[in-house]
């Protein structure tokens, strides 16, 4: 199938609709033509400041009507962008400035986008220089846990995120679809929240809140026609529980990132038997979604709990001694600066997953589980051995280990647990604030205890079963 460059499918759709609605922030609409050529405008601006082909442009930016203006500009420059959380702490947020070498970040602090309107910015009618790229080229990075306690950058192209909402596949986004936008920029849910809208002449509904709560939910599908929304698997069973009537009146919900729950499923589908609920699959290296899975009513019983589906539009899947490997047009470019990881991870056009899975006899893929420590909490990806070598690096701490608490469901967990050994004077109080100058606040764990010694198995393992006792 062809491939596609994400900022050239939204300026083929300014040039259909211009004066659709491209983008809602805070009531406020954009049409396809504002957003464009504003695009365009700030594009030239990067240039001047070095942004271009081969080059990583990081921008720390809210969410909002600049947030997308910005990462488009860099699209049409040939750079490929890194959306950094506000919120992340300094110390981390400049060990993604050493791995990306950005000659520029777009932000309060940098150059600053939200120095004009996206009017202002479309009425300077500028041009960047015209760039010959390809659907190949890195279009974003991610930045995912990594087990030596430094993040791993993902480089994304343009394909893996244009693969996604090709004709014919599970997605249906178009014209008429009006998503809204709450994931952070940094996740690769934000891409399907925000591309898949404008790459296919639909609307972005900016959700206005950092954590969308059901009642914002509901507002953004009443005030605006709000159709179709992504909920990591925790947010979904938490709205099912606390206000269902939120999902009222939306066409699509997409949901996954985490082991579904069949008795929120079953709520669901009963309440609204007409809403399409998916289920999608993949790791952050192959772009969101993987797999898709249209929900029923049936799969609510099913002994394997709710199978994550078949492979999305050119994407392939192959089971090798039981572990999940993807490939296809949504594989990332490698990690970063990392060409070992790469390696290690990307062998024959193939990304080892790391999850086990297995085929029923109709050829849908099922979830068994992990080949190594890494879990997911909250919908975020956290690999424990993160957490414990930046643990271990600081200087009181003598022995520390971090220790996933089970959730009510099998397979699933529902925080983190860090036990630790150090001299007194060293509490807990302390060393949370010395994790939180690091780590992203979802790595941080709920649970921190200063124990007098980390207890061993006769095997000489640790004993997270003991552990787990003490909470």
């Amino acid at each position: 199938m062809p491939h596609y460059m994400i900022n050239k499918q939204v300026a083929a759709r300014a040039v259909e609709r211009p004066d659709a609605v491209a983008v809602i922030d805070r009531g406020v609409a954009v049409d396809y033509r504002t957003l464009d050529a504003a695009a365009e405008s700030a594009a030239a601006e990067l240039a001047r400041h070095g942004a271009g082909p081969g080059t990583f442009v990081a921008v720390r930016l809210p969410r909002g009507a600049h947030l997308v203006m910005t990462l488009l500009a860099v699209l049409k420059t040939g750079a490929a962008y890194a959306a950094l959380d506000p919120r992340w702490p300094p110390d981390r947020v400049g060990l993604l400035l050493d791995a990306l070498d950005p000659p520029v970040i777009a932000g309060p602090s940098g150059w600053n986008p939200l120095s004009r309107d996206l009017s202002e910015w479309a009425a300077l009618g500028e041009r960047p220089p015209t760039v010959d790229g390809t659907a190949d080229d890195p279009a974003c990075v991610f930045f995912t846990s990594g087990t030596t306690g430094v993040p791993k950058g993902v480089v994304s192209p343009h394909r893996a995120t244009t693969r996604l909402f090709a004709a014919g596949g599970p997605l249906s986004f178009g014209p008429g679809t009006v998503m809204c936008q709450s994931s952070p920029p940094a996740w690769d849910a934000f891409s399907l929240e925000l591309w898949g809208p404008l790459t296919t002449g639909g609307t972005v509904v900016v959700a206005p809140d950092d954590h969308l709560l059901p009642h914002v939910l509901h507002q953004l599908v009443t005030a605006h026609g709000v159709d179709t929304a992504w909920l990591t698997a925790s947010l979904f069973n938490l709205f099912v529980d606390l206000e269902p009537d939120c999902f009222t009146g939306l066409r699509h919900v997409l949901t996954g990132g985490e082991r579904l729950s069949p008795p929120h499923i079953g709520r669901f589908l009963r309440r609204f038997p007409e809403t399409a609920l998916l289920n999608g699959y993949g790791p952050v290296e192959t772009c969101v979604f993987a797999t898709c899975h249209p929900i029923v009513a049936a799969d609510v019983d099913r002994p394997d709990g709710i199978p994550l589906g078949r492979p999305v539009p050119d994407t392939t899947i192959e089971l090798i001694d039981g572990e999940i490997h993807i490939g296809g047009a949504g594989l990332a470019l490698g990690y970063l600066g990392d060409p070992g990881a790469t390696a290690e991870r990307f062998r024959n056009a193939l990304y080892r997953t790391g999850d086990l899975g297995f085929l029923d006899h109709d050829g849908v893929l099922h979830f068994r589980g992990r080949a190594d420590r890494q879990v997911k909490i909250r919908g975020h990806r956290i690999e424990p051995s993160e957490i414990e070598a930046v643990t271990s690096g600081i200087g009181q701490v003598k022995q520390c280990v971090v220790v996933p608490v089970p959730g009510t469901r099998p397979g699933t967990y529902e925080k983190l647990a860090l036990f630790y050994t150090a001299p007194p004077g060293s509490g807990p109080a302390w060393l949370r604030s010395r994790l939180a100058a690091v780590l992203p606040p979802y790595a941080v764990p709920d649970t921190i205890r200063q124990v007098p010694s980390i207890p061993v198995t006769p095997n000489g393992k640790t004993d997270t079963r003991l552990l787990l006792n003490r909470l």
